[in-house]
């Protein structure tokens, strides 16, 4: 658990995760939809 936390916070100074953080869609507005199988194989 030590050796997890510390590398954890390594990653989170990164400034590559940084730059991840920002996402390319607003997630507040996603659904969640599904569709009817029109064939069974």
């Amino acid at each position: 658990k030590e050796v997890r936390d510390k590398g954890m916070k390594k990653l989170m100074e990164d400034p590559r995760m940084k730059a991840m953080s920002d996402m390319p869609f607003d997630g507040k507005r996603m659904i969640m939809g599904g569709f009817a199988p029109i064939l069974d194989q």
